[in-house]
């Protein structure tokens, strides 16, 4: 009998085999619409059946506000979001942060910071219950990301430098919030929570976006903390980070504690699969290889199979879920992604 998408993504973190290889899907809007069109699928759900997909569920508060109270044109956060069009597409990129012009730490601590009060956590139990066959990821962490949106980009790297008390300070805030947030979604969920989501982008396209020092100084202690809190509750670290963060690696493993790690964007310096399995491959799960940069938007059919047989051959013998490295882009061919995960289904493990 064919196991579950949660079945499967249990098997994996139990170190088990599965089945069959397991898949997951990222796109943006604009393609997952016209998967559905082009794949005759009425909905979401319908075609991650349709593409055999063990897309994760998901449980998450809602929020009691829509708008920060001191600006109706902002977030609960106080940032201000713009649509950017791309061409094919849009992105909903900050275009305000509210901690862009102060300068002292008893600014930042003045600021009307948003309370977890404001999110209503009581539907969390029953929307993790209600998916029973789905693998359920539930609380997010993602600190230096929403910084850049309140400081500004080049400010918030600044401050690491030159202003370490202000980044303290915006960093511990956030800490505070999320962690709060947190516990409260792992405590609703009453055990039907598997996985929790941690991200912060380390990486570029070809190096850190960080030195090590800076990492472990500003970045590191509050992730640990984080997951500590997770696995207090026997729940999952899934980790995202862009680009070549080998650097960093050993720290998110060891020290962090993460549990799976995604993308593996092979094409970056220090991260080729051989040498990830070779030295991680005993410890977590890899999460996404296929090329969603090249392979994927302006490959062939043929090109994108052959991707995904090298990469499970990569693979063989250790923990590996198959998908695109990022969001597939509406650049990307129907075709393409259909035989990425037909590639996958066709496996032997």
């Amino acid at each position: 009998m064919a196991m579950t998408p949660r079945e499967r993504w249990v098997a994996l973190f139990n170190r088990q085999q599965p089945d069959r290889l397991v898949c997951d899907y990222w796109g943006t809007d604009e393609i997952t619409r016209r998967l559905q069109a082009d794949l005759g699928c009425k909905d979401y759900d319908a075609l991650m059946i349709k593409l055999g997909v063990d897309r994760p569920g998901s449980a998450w508060p809602k929020p009691k506000i829509a708008h920060h109270p001191d600006d109706p044109q902002a977030d609960m956060w106080g940032i201000r979001h713009t649509n950017i069009n791309y061409g094919t597409g849009e992105y909903n990129e900050a275009s305000h942060g509210p901690l862009t012009d102060m300068t002292t730490v008893e600014e930042i601590d003045a600021y009307h910071w948003p309370s977890v009060d404001n999110l209503d956590f009581s539907h969390i139990r029953e929307q993790a219950a209600s998916q029973p066959d789905r693998f359920v990821q539930g609380g997010g962490y993602e600190p230096f990301l929403l910084y850049c949106s309140m400081r500004g980009m080049e400010q918030a790297y600044e401050d690491m430098l030159v202003n370490p008390e202000i980044c303290e300070s915006i960093l511990s805030h956030i800490f505070d919030f999320h962690y709060e947030m947190n516990r409260r979604i792992f405590e609703a969920g009453h055990g039907k929570i598997d996985m929790m989501y941690m991200a912060e982008d380390l990486g570029g396209q070809t190096g850190p976006l960080f030195s090590l020092e800076v990492y472990r100084k500003f970045l590191r202690p509050k992730q640990k903390k984080m997951a500590d809190l997770a696995k207090s509750y026997g729940i999952k670290i899934f980790y995202h980070t862009d680009g070549a963060a080998r650097t960093f690696l050993l720290d998110l493993i060891d020290v962090v504690g993460i549990d799976l790690l995604n993308p593996i964007q092979w094409r970056c310096p220090g991260m080729e699969i051989e040498g990830l399995v070779r030295d991680f491959g005993k410890k977590v799960i890899f999460h996404s290889a296929i090329d969603n940069q090249q392979t994927l938007p302006f490959g062939t059919v043929d090109d994108v199979k052959t991707q995904v047989r090298e990469c499970a051959e990569l693979f063989k013998g250790h923990r590996w879920i198959c998908g695109p490295c990022h969001n597939l882009q509406p650049v990307t061919p129907t075709a393409n992604v259909v035989a990425m995960y037909e590639a996958a289904h066709a496996i032997k493990l």
